[in-house]
């Protein structure tokens, strides 16, 4: 596997994903605006969040750092990211399974084994 520079950190404590598709043509100031009046979180806690476009072929990712806010943008040039449906607005990832969704993977599916639950073997 090639080394990634430019991507999140498998260590940060809060990932979020916006599952509803937003307008890109929002830069960070529009998507702070969603993050505070639409999920009533505060875009300068240092949480990260992950937004896609209606074609979903766009991923943009918006976090608090110290005095400024961070923009991690990627555009596929062909096909499109796994994006769970909008079940609920916003899903917390980990740092793994966000870099799992930027590498293409559908991180609905990445799931183990149901617990199960017996009373008795017989």
């Amino acid at each position: 596997m090639r080394n990634r520079y430019l991507r999140p950190s498998w260590d940060l404590p809060e990932i979020y994903l916006y599952r509803t598709p937003v307008d890109f043509r929002k830069q960070a100031n529009g998507l702070a605006l969603i993050v505070e009046q639409e999920l009533g979180h505060s875009p300068f806690s240092g949480a990260f969040y992950a937004f896609t476009n209606r074609q979903r072929n766009k991923i943009k990712c918006l976090m608090w750092e110290d005095n400024g806010f961070v923009l991690y943008y990627k555009a596929l040039a062909e096909e499109r990211f796994k994006w769970p449906g909008p079940s609920d607005d916003l899903m917390p990832l980990t740092g793994e399974q966000i870099n799992w969704l930027l590498d293409g993977y559908d991180i609905t599916l990445l799931r183990g084994h149901k617990t199960l639950h017996y009373e008795s073997v017989g």
